[in-house]
């Protein structure tokens, strides 16, 4: 992944960016071997808490690797982690996330 366009040289900029990009897709890992994903009307999903550390200077307008799985998916929650590589193979950040993953109720017929 990568920002669309150039990014200001700011690396705080970066790293918000990349906070963000990072938070998007990391609950799906969760939901992908039950073959689904946060965006089905039939799933409710939160994230619960969401952190990141920075290893190394990062750019975000620049390609990045990012390496997702899920340890655990059970009891409406996932637990998932990601790591940023640059494209010649350097981890730069690692992410951590915890969501409510389950399905919604029925509504009253």
């Amino acid at each position: 992944m990568r920002a669309t366009g150039e990014l200001p040289a700011d690396e705080r900029i970066h790293q918000c960016v990349l906070a963000y990009a990072s938070d998007m897709t990391l609950l799906d890992t969760s939901l992908f071997p039950h073959g689904t994903s946060v965006f089905s009307p039939k799933i409710q999903a939160a994230s619960l808490d969401h952190s990141m550390w920075f290893h190394k200077p990062i750019k975000a307008d620049e390609w990045l690797l990012y390496a997702t799985d899920s340890t655990l998916s059970g009891g409406s929650r996932g637990l998932n982690r990601g790591m940023l590589f640059t494209e010649s193979g350097e981890l730069v950040a690692s992410t951590a996330q915890e969501g409510l993953i389950r399905l919604r109720k029925k509504p009253d017929a």
